[in-house]
């Protein structure tokens, strides 16, 4: 898609904070997160609704999402990774993963800027 902000990032007209790939797939840190960490696991095929995608595609992204996870979880202090999907703030199909401690914690209303020396040294936890 033309004007998809995650299909210029795929195709790297934009720059992110990657975390992990695989060849069909992107993890990157979202630069509004909830918490520190909070990742943002997309299909390289444009796809506006999650579950628009095929069943393989669907269970592949999932799958790469629980790998994304357990990197998190490993490498960033929290209690367990939060997963969530509403596809209304980029129409192209992701997941976000947000490090979470306790209840309701998983709160996109919580999201706020974060800057870059944070996002690049959060990256550099995740990918070392």
């Amino acid at each position: 898609m033309e004007n998809c902000i995650f299909c210029k990032i795929l195709k790297q007209e934009i720059p992110c904070f990657k975390i992990w790939e695989d060849e069909k797939h992107l993890a990157f840190l979202d630069v509004n997160p909830v918490n520190p960490g909070h990742t943002l696991v997309v299909p390289k095929k444009h796809e506006d609704y999650l579950f628009d995608l095929s069943d393989k595609e669907y269970t592949e992204l999932m799958l790469a999402a629980k790998n994304v996870a357990k990197i998190l979880k490993k490498r960033i202090s929290c209690k367990r990774v939060g997963v969530g999907v509403e596809g209304f703030g980029v129409s192209h199909a992701h997941i976000h993963l947000v490090p979470i401690n306790k209840a309701k914690e998983l709160n996109p209303e919580k999201a706020k800027p974060m800057d870059k020396e944070k996002l690049k040294e959060i990256q550099n936890k995740l990918t070392s």
